[in-house]
This record gives C-alpha cells, sequence and structure tokens, in this order.
C-alpha cells in the first residue's frame, strides 16, 4: 500500500531512510535472532564432533549430511512458505529444528557411531528456519515498486555477513571456553525463541492465496527452478557456500595446528568482517554498472584470491588475504539477490531465494566434508584449496551462461505499468 513507504524526491535513498520504513523494525530485530543460529550451525557441529570423535573428517562429514539436507529440504518451505505463509512454515520448523539439534548434542556427547549422527544431522538440516529468505520477501511487501529496494539488497547482506561475523566467534567461544557442546545448545535456543517471535509479525509478511498480487497470479504455482538464469545463480552460490565451508574448516585446523585454537573465531570473523565491510560499500554506491557486470567481475576477483589460500602459512598473512576473500563475497551475494527481482516472478521468489540459500549450504556441506578429509589425508593447510576449487568453475559457468541472467519474457507481460523501470533489487 501507498502509506507503506515514503518516496524521496531528494537523493539516493540511504540505509536511514530504509530503516525509517513503516513495519520494518518488527521483523527486522526477530529476525536477527532467527537467523543468527543458521550461522552457528556447522562450526558448532564441526567443534562437538571433533572433540567426541578426534577427527575432521567425521566432523565435517556430519556437517555435510546436515548441509546437504538444509540444500534439499529449504527450496521446499521456501515455496510452502509463498503458498501458505510464512508464520505455517515457521510454527512447526523451529520446534522440530530445536527437538534435532539437541537430539544430536545428545547422541554426539553419548559417542553414539557416526551413522546415528547421520541420521539426527537429517532432520537438524532440513528443518533449518528459512529466515533471511522470509526477510527479503518481507522487505518485498513493504517496498514494492520503490527505489530503496536496492538499499535493502545491501542491507540483507550486510546482516548476514554480520551474523556470520557474530556466529562463528560466539559458537567457537562458546564451544572452547564453555563445553563443546554450548554452541548446538545455544543455537537451537535461539533457533527456538527468534523464530516464534518473527512468526508471530503476521502483519508483515507477504500475501498468500487470493491475496497475492493479480498480475502475478499465474506465475506463482511456477517453480523458480524452471527460471534458467536461477540455476546458473545457484552455481554461482555453490561456490560461494564452498568458500564459507573450506575457511571454517581449514582455519580451525590451521590454528589447532599452530596451537592456538582459540584464533580461530578470530580469523574467521575478520574473513566475515571484510564481507561485511565491502557490503556496507556496495549499498552506498550509486552504481551505473549492471547486476550482471558487476557479478562477472565481483566473481572474478573472488577465483583469484581464493586461489592463493593455500600459499599461506602465517597469521597475519591468512588474515590478510581472508579479509579480501572475504571483501570479494559480498558483491557477488547482493547482485545474485539482485537478480532474482528481475528473473523471478513475486509469486516465487521466496522459493528462488531459498534455493540461492541452500546452494549456499549446499556448498558449504560438501567443501567442509572435502576440506576435512583433505586435513585429515594429505597436509595441513591442504584444505585451503577446496575454496579455489569451487569458485574457479563456478566463474567459468557464470562467463559461459551469461546471457540467460537477463530479464527476458517477463517485462514484456506485466501489466502493472512498470515494464520501463530499471531493475531493482530484491524483496
Amino acid at each position: 500500500m501507498a502509506s507503506t513507504v515514503t518516496t524521496e524526491r531528494s537523493a539516493r535513498p540511504g540505509y536511514g531512510q530504509l530503516l525509517r520504513t513503516k513495519g520494518a523494525w518488527t521483523f527486522l530485530v526477530p529476525g536477527f535472532a532467527a537467523r543468527q543460529p543458521f550461522a552457528m550451525l556447522t562450526i558448532s557441529i564441526v567443534l562437538l564432533v571433533r572433540h567426541t570423535t578426534g577427527s575432521y573428517g567425521a566432523a565435517g562429514a556430519a556437517a555435510a549430511v546436515t548441509g546437504v539436507s538444509m540444500a534439499l529440504f529449504a527450496p521446499y518451505s521456501g515455496r510452502l512458505a509463498d503458498r501458505y505463509g510464512q508464520r505455517a512454515v515457521l510454527m512447526p520448523g523451529v520446534v522440530l529444528h530445536t527437538a534435532a539439534g539437541l537430539t544430536l548434542t545428545a547422541l554426539a556427547l553419548a559417542h553414539a557411531p557416526l551413522w546415528a549422527l547421520f541420521a539426527a544431522a537429517v532432520p537438524t538440516g532440513a528443518s533449518v528456519p528459512q529466515v533471511g529468505p522470509m526477510v527479503r520477501a518481507r522487505w518485498g511487501t513493504r517496498l514494492k515498486g520503490s527505489p530503496l529496494m536496492s538499499t535493502a539488497a545491501a542491507f540483507e547482506s550486510v546482516t548476514d555477513e554480520l551474523t556470520f561475523v557474530v556466529g562463528p566467534l560466539l559458537a567457537t567461544a562458546l564451544c572452547t571456553a564453555v563445553t563443546p557442546a554450548a554452541g548446538l545448545v545455544t543455537e537451537a535456543a535461539l533457533t527456538l525463541v527468534g523464530g516464534l517471535l518473527f512468526a508471530a509479525q503476521r502483519g508483515t509478511q507477504p500475501p498468500v492465496g487470493p491475496h497475492a498480487e493479480a498480475g502475478e497470479e499465474a506465475h506463482a504455482r511456477v517453480s523458480a527452478l524452471r527460471v534458467p538464469g536461477v540455476r546458473v545463480l545457484i552455481v554461482t552460490f555453490l561456490g560461494i557456500g564452498a568458500v564459507f565451508g573450506g575457511m571454517q574448516v581449514s582455519l580451525a585446523a590451521f590454528t589447532e595446528s599452530i596451537g592456538e585454537p582459540g584464533l580461530n573465531g578470530v580469523l574467521y570473523g575478520v574473513f566475515a568482517a571484510g564481507n561485511m565491510l565491502s557490503g556496507v560499500i556496495c549499498g552506498a554506491v550509486a552504481w551505473k554498472s549492471s547486476p550482471r557486470r558487476r557479478l562477472m567481475v565481483g566473481y572474478t576477483a573472488l577465483a583469484l584470491t581464493t586461489s592463493a589460500l593455500w600459499t599461506v602459512h602465517s597469521v597475519p598473512l591468512l588474515a590478510g588475504l581472508g579479509l579480501l576473500v572475504g571483501m570479494c563475497i559480498a558483491p557477488a551475494l547482493i547482485t545474485g539477490y539482485t537478480l532474482v527481482e528481475d528473473l523471478v516472478p513475486a509469486g516465487a521468489r521466496t522459493e528462488a531465494f531459498t534455493w540461492l540459500t541452500g546452494a549456499v549450504a549446499l556448498g558449504q556441506a560438501a567443501a567442509v566434508t572435502v576440506a576435512g578429509q583433505w586435513e585429515d589425508r594429505l597436509w595441513d593447510g591442504a584444505g585451503f584449496l577446496v575454496p579455489m576449487a569451487a569458485t574457479v568453475p563456478a566463474l567459468a559457468t557464470i562467463l559461459a551462461l551469461r546471457s540467460l541472467l537477463v530479464a527476458r519474457a517477463r517485462t514484456r507481460t506485466v501489466a502493472r505499468g512498470v515494464g520501463h523501470r530499471e531493475p531493482v533489487t530484491v524483496d
């Protein structure tokens, strides 16, 4: 509705104006608490299972099962949220995730066999609440047609990266200073409380069913995966997830090999801080180049910087290079989510966002597994090869299929008088 968004006639939209959007704080605060566990989950599993089994390979495999399960089930969660509403999906989901996470913790502490950990990891991953995509969808409802949508895309990327600064630091501190199980227990508690509070904000969730936009009605039942550009973006985000997973395991192994395990959270925090910093900058710049071009340039830089990780063997150099790697991630994430706005009908965007989030989780899971195996079986630092091995093929895919990242027929059929508008960012 028109009163929801105040359109400024003045300068470029900024973060201050965005945060004054009516109703924004009602979903931003609980949303931040509810998405925080996502950044804690993988590292908490790795540290707990590594402690109870003594193997990075086993720890990485358990975390990988969680990530694969999340990647497979997340899009269905998004599709259900598009169809039935976010609250209907979140309420049972957060309860199931909390119970599954606590079960996984208990099994690990009881030194249960690896197959039992895998069995508990499946529902733990499958029930991870897709709060980030849901927040993006709520921004779309609040900011429909507003130039603030590009600012919202950058703001969400910064929020995501802030969780990846706070989450691993918090999980590592809890697992090393309190007990190895503290990370997963805290993750489960935050999921329950934050998820229920977020689900309670019914007034800001996107309309569903007969209340959806009439112009998008025909598209609402179409899977986002049928959009070719979304499939290219999934490959892109798989590579980004592999950077996250490879860095988590490799940094943990590196700091342990030098006898300073407490530095793990610090080094990963520096990496994530670089990501957050570049996200802030991306949101503050009035870009003249297209999102597709920015994606290609940013991903090229990401592939180049990750290719140097395995050559670094000192803490200061690793921190500096990790900062650069992190700074290359946010532009790719922001432009990827921005492209969804142009490529995908509104009735399928929550699903599209969950495909991308799931791709990050799947890439992270695969990287955690491979990096853990390489750290166990090859040499110290071999896990740092994983980010390079994932981003280089993903870059080749982007360059080869870049024509699919341009919106086609939808701009001709939209009946809302906005077919001439400039591309805008995520919902």
